[in-house]
């Protein structure tokens, strides 16, 4: 399940993380945008991760994940605006972030 920290410096690159992506995949400041930072448990998992979801429309996600606690992500570990449409998840598929 997804951190429940909230000090300024979580708070602080949780924003830096959404700037980032708004700016990347040009988001209106009105699309829904999630970043958390997840544990993970399973095998060969990094400890943490971080989850960014973006709806386009209101039936349009998309969702990626960095292999790394969320004051590391930086502007690189963010995928490039052209593999926007690879990011959709497809109807029907679960997960557990959101």
């Amino acid at each position: 399940m997804g951190s429940f920290r909230r000090d300024a410096s979580y708070l602080a690159s949780m924003e830096r993380v959404k700037a980032i992506t708004r700016e990347r995949f040009e988001l209106d400041e009105d699309m829904p945008l999630m970043v958390t930072e997840v544990a993970c448990a399973s095998p060969g998992c990094p400890p943490l991760e971080t989850v960014v979801v973006f709806w386009t429309t209101p039936d349009t996600r998309h969702q990626f994940k960095v292999f790394k606690p969320l004051d590391q992500v930086d502007e690189d570990d963010v995928p490039f605006r052209w593999m926007k449409p690879a990011l959709v998840v497809p109807e029907g598929y679960g997960c557990d972030c959101c």
